[in-house]
Formats: C-alpha cells, structure tokens, sequence
C-alpha cells in the first residue's frame, strides 16, 4: 500500500512520508520542495493569471453566467488546493503568488481585498485557513468568526438570513481555518475558545448524527470525497481532529467505524460523491476507482485514533 501511494504526485507522497512512514525530517522536506515545482503545485502554479486570479476570478470564475455552475477553478479552491497539497509557503512560487493574491483579488460579495475576508463565516474560515497557511494577516477575519459563532457552538452561513442551528457544513470550514490560525499565531483567548466550542458542536453529535433524536443527519457524509470543497463528510471531520491533535474522543467511534469499514480488499479507500462542476484537471480516475488521497487520509486518520 505504501508503494502505490508512494507512486503518487510529490502532494501526496511527502504527506504519506511524514504521517504513514519513520521518513526523516530531510526526506520529507526535500519531497515536499517538488510540490511547487512537479505534478499538481506546479501545474496549478501555472495557471495562475498574471493579475493573480485563477479563472479571473475570486470565489466564482469571470463570466460565468450558469447559475447551477460551481466556482473550483477560481482563486480560492485553487488556492485551498495549494494548501492541500502542501505548497511551503515560504517558498519563491508560493511568496510570488499570494503577493499577486494580496494586491489584486477582490471578493465579488462586496469588493473587499482577498485576506480581509467578506461576509459568509464558510468563506471567511476559507480565508482564515489560507491566509494563516500563507503568512497573511487575517486578525479581522478571525475576529468577526468568533463573534458570529452561535448559541449552539457552530455556524452556518444562513444566520444572516434567520437560521440559529449550525451547519456542518460552514462549521468545518471554520473550524479548519480557525485551527490553522492557531497553530501559525498561537491564537487569541476568544478563538481558542470559539474553536474548542465548536468541537463540541460536531462531537456532541457523534460527527454525524442529530442531537436531539440520533438520526444520521446526511447519508452523503458517509460518502467520502476529495476535494472536499466546502461540504462535510465524516473522514473530513476526522481528520480535522487528527489534524488538531490530542487524545480521540469516544464520541467518535462510530465515525471511525464507519472509515475503516470502507477499507477495499486491496488495503485502499475508493474515490466517492465527488462534487461536480469544472476542474483545472483531475487528481484521481473517478469515483468508485482507489482514491490515494482517500486512502492517505483515512490510515492518518486511523493511525492517530489507534496510538500507533
């Protein structure tokens, strides 16, 4: 299993040499340097236009006119895949291509620039994820998170058209881009607080099921995705919380049963629900083929939850 993962985009093999394998500190860094220059990081690099948009826009691509279109070729689920892939951020490709971020994306909602964030909490975790990742300063976006969390201990992007319940959905995004803010700064005493409030939003449910009755919330979230843009599903919380470190929770055991009860025959985990709309070009053969990136996040995920 190892070797099939290890035959992957430098993205996926220097993640599965730091967290699946005894790689030294040197190995591992020196694979991670390809991502900018090899494979996705440094095809997705490319297409960067040179005002600093992808696909010309910010969060929906320029002339895009379709209202059932979806926005991943544009600058931030371009960007939130350079995260993902584990472009270093102090590198020279990564410094050029936030600075023409910084300078010249503006957010169409309100045209607020890229790293000041604009209204909905599901975009401004996003924007706090990336501009911690990056180097960026994103107290003010940090800020307004941690005051629009609501009395349930999540958020949802629909509180400003009425909802008081919270969503999986925008409470993972949050929650991501919280977590990475933390560890890039150290955090502020109200963010570290909003954030472990929201832990207990997703744990007090079981990551999957209702509170008030235990019904399972949403039959998809036991599909697993990648990219998983901005929806939720059961391995993404899991290893948002392996990603956040510490002791597992008991409350999520059946979410861990249900990863590992997904393991193929072969040792692998299979590409499933992936979300439609155009790509810059595609990281895995289709869903119900082997996923490396599904197969690399559930045995973290599983290794973190078993100790070894």
């Amino acid at each position: 299993m190892l070797d099939w993962l290890l035959d992957g985009d430098p993205a996926i093999r220097w993640q599965v040499l730091r967290d699946l394998t005894d790689a030294s500190p040197d190995e591992i860094r020196v694979e991670r340097e390809r991502v900018a220059t090899e494979g996705w990081g440094a095809g997705l690099l490319a297409l960067q236009d040179k005002d600093g948009q992808w696909a010309g826009g910010t969060y929906w691509p320029a002339n895009d006119d379709d209202p059932d279109s979806q926005p991943w070729t544009a600058t931030t689920y371009s960007l939130l895949l350079l995260r993902d892939f584990g472009l270093d951020p102090r590198s020279p490709e990564a410094r050029c291509a936030i600075a023409l971020v910084h300078d010249n994306s503006r957010w169409e909602e309100g045209n607020q620039l890229f790293f000041d964030g604009e209204v909905e909490p599901c975009i401004n975790g996003m924007v706090a994820a990336l501009g911690a990742y990056f180097g960026e300063n994103v107290d003010g976006v940090v800020e307004r998170l941690t005051g629009e969390q609501l009395a349930d201990g999540g958020w949802n992007c629909e509180a400003e058209r009425g909802s008081t319940r919270s969503s999986f959905h925008t409470t993972i995004c949050v929650l991501e881009g919280l977590l990475e803010y933390e560890q890039a700064t150290g955090g502020r005493p109200e963010s570290r607080a909003a954030r472990r409030r929201g832990e207990e939003y997703l744990l007090e449910r079981g990551l999957l099921r209702h509170r008030s009755t235990g019904e399972l919330i949403n039959g998809g979230w036991l599909q697993f995705s990648y990219p998983t843009r901005w929806f939720y599903d059961v391995l993404r919380g899991l290893d948002y919380f392996r990603a956040a470190g510490g002791s597992p929770d008991k409350r999520m055991d059946e979410a861990v049963e249900a990863v590992r009860s997904k393991e193929q025959p072969d040792g692998t985990w299979l590409l499933e629900n992936t979300h439609p709309g155009q790509v810059h070009f595609p990281l895995e053969d289709g869903d119900g083929q082997p996923s490396r990136w599904n197969t690399l996040r559930a045995l973290r995920v599983l290794r973190w939850y078993e100790g070894s």
